[in-house]
């Protein structure tokens, strides 16, 4: 019998395989249609103890959600992967029997001891645990990574952007599913430390050694809570806003990187001067600016954000994940897509950022330079906005109908041609109406939104007075680009756009004809000069507008060619 338990015991200290254990397909669906049961709900807070426990690779929970209908329900219905089965359920202080709920996919079900009523509140405290799914790549696949410090010591992150919050906790696994407040409570082994999201509430030192770490943050998007769990070193400091307020900074790195690590805390305060000068007050500010090195590349976990770049050096002189990841406080955190078909605001601005900064930083060189970078990326298999209510997959995989990395890199090509088109004030006005929703943001007058693709389109509308539906319909709505024909007869150069569609695309070109600059408006999508037979020509010489380009597919068909 002793050999048998501790064989058994020895089994269960197995670290689980990567992608493993496995997880519904109702798991793995994140965003897309819901329940009118869940549609019906208010998220009004959410209460989360956990417990990190490397020694067995598992992790148990009592969520504590909060609650109100606006329409009447018989019951709750709840996202939570089944790997982390339930053990018990109170509502309303009142312990439910085994047979009133149920979760054979992945969706918990609870029937409710008592009808609800339009407006009223409910509380349901849910006791849970398991072997949570270990990610096959993080944080391109989502779940847990169990590792270890150079010297030994547990390192532990999450990730849940694409499968979602119920890899973890028990939530609604949607976008407009945010609590309105979230309180965290995350023990974890005699050593370590347990950064999370929101603002720091305490530590408690329990009698065997564990601590307890108690956050508590506001309105937070639904895969931005993270537990991040190691022998953490902490740096911070004070950051002075424009704006007259004092925020907290603070980044968690591994023991024996303090050099390295204080270098890329050097980049956090004039990163946030940018943001605050270009677009309008950092979020968050009443909670901190954090940061935290995890053992995967990175993720915007609010207030919280996962850095795994390395503090790798490049060219334009900053750490452009930790920037990109920064950028999601605003696009992501702030402004959050109500439908995944939308996450171009997050993505395509999350990409787009950077060369901003650049420009910021040093000049249209650096701007355009990055632009150009990611130029070459964008692949124009299908569109970047479908029309519908989609899954974080079906944007994601090309194999659902996805767009994937032109989620990024297009969507930072559009919002280039765009600014191009509108001007500098305007397009900063557009960022900061659909970040804030007013265009005089204040620290504390202002709280985080939903936004979407024909929203954005009605505030650069309002903003310039005019209607550019023909730009986002080409730009968003159809996969392939607008192409520049151009045709030359004796002295007569014509340029003519050709659109997938067919549709008007009244778009300006600039040209120069022997060093000197003029701009053809294009109205009817066509444009015509008179030129000398020698004269030099150059179309769009400051690359202000996204178009096919015979030179980048001729160079993806190289680099696609068998080898």
């Amino acid at each position: 019998m002793i050999v048998t338990a501790l064989a058994l015991l020895a089994a269960a200290a197995e670290p689980p395989k990567k992608g493993m254990p496995a997880i519904t397909e109702q798991t793995q669906r994140s965003g897309g249609e819901r329940t009118a049961d869940q549609l019906a709900l208010r998220f009004d807070s959410a209460d989360l103890a956990f417990e990190v426990l490397p020694d067995t690779y598992q992790l148990t929970g009592i969520a504590t959600l909060g609650f109100t209908a606006k329409t009447p329900l018989t019951r709750l219905v709840i996202d939570l992967d089944r790997n982390l089965p339930v053990s018990a359920i109170a509502i309303d202080g009142v312990t439910l029997p085994a047979s009133a709920w149920s979760n054979p996919e992945g969706q918990l079900v609870i029937r409710l001891p008592r009808p609800l009523t339009a407006g009223q509140s409910v509380s349901a405290r849910i006791t849970y645990g398991g072997t949570p799914h270990v990610a096959l790549n993080a944080p391109w696949d989502d779940g847990v990574v169990w590792s270890k410090t150079p010297d030994g010591r547990l390192w532990f992150a999450t990730t849940t952007e694409g499968y979602g919050c119920d890899l973890l906790w028990p939530c609604l696994d949607f976008s407009e599913g945010e609590p309105a407040a979230v309180t965290l409570h995350v023990t974890v082994p005699k050593g370590l430390k347990a950064p999370s999201n929101g603002k720091l509430l305490g530590i408690d030192t329990l009698s065997d050694g564990r601590t307890t770490w108690h956050w508590r943050t506001a309105h937070p998007n639904t895969y931005a809570i993270a537990l991040n769990v190691g022998p953490y070193e902490e740096i911070s400091g004070i950051y002075k806003s424009r704006f007259g307020n004092s925020i907290p900074m603070f980044y968690w790195y591994l023991p024996g990187e303090k050099a390295q690590a204080e270098r890329l805390f050097a980049e956090f305060a004039p990163t946030l001067d940018f943001f605050e000068t270009m677009i309008g007050p950092y979020p968050f500010g009443d909670e901190k600016v954090g940061v935290v090195e995890t053992p995967h590349k990175g993720m915007e976990h609010q207030t919280i954000n996962a850095y795994g770049n390395g503090y790798a050096k490049a060219i334009e002189g900053f750490d452009w994940l930790f920037q990109h990841e920064f950028t999601h406080e605003w696009f992501a955190n702030q402004l959050t897509a109500a439908n995944w078909d939308d996450y171009w605001l997050h993505e395509g601005y999350g990409s787009y950022m950077q060369p901003a900064y650049g420009q910021w930083r040093e000049g249209n060189a650096r701007y355009i330079t990055m632009m150009m970078g990611q130029r070459s990326q964008i692949v124009n298999k299908a569109p970047i906005v479908r029309g519908k209510i989609l899954t974080e997959e079906e944007v994601y995989e090309a194999s659902r109908g996805g767009a994937g990395l032109d989620i990024y890199m297009k969507g930072s090509w559009m919002l280039h041609t765009l600014r191009g088109l509108i001007g500098d004030k305007a397009f900063w006005d557009v960022t900061r109406l659909a970040v804030y929703g007013r265009p005089d943001p204040r620290p504390g007058n202002f709280t985080p939104r939903f936004g979407s693709t024909r929203e954005y389109e009605a505030l650069v509308a309002k903003v310039t007075g005019k209607d550019y539906h023909w730009f986002f319909d080409v730009y968003l709505r159809q996969a392939a680009l607008p192409d520049l024909v151009e045709t030359r007869t004796g002295d007569t150069l014509t340029l003519a756009w050709r659109v997938p569609g067919n549709g008007p695309f009244p778009l300006p070109i600039d040209i120069t004809v022997d060093g000197i600059r003029r701009t053809l408006p294009m109205t009817d999508g066509r444009g015509t000069l008179t030129i000398s037979g020698d004269a030099h020509v150059v179309i769009d010489p400051d690359a202000r507008v996204l178009r096919r380009s015979i030179a980048v597919e001729e160079m993806q068909a190289w680099q696609a060619r068998p080898r």
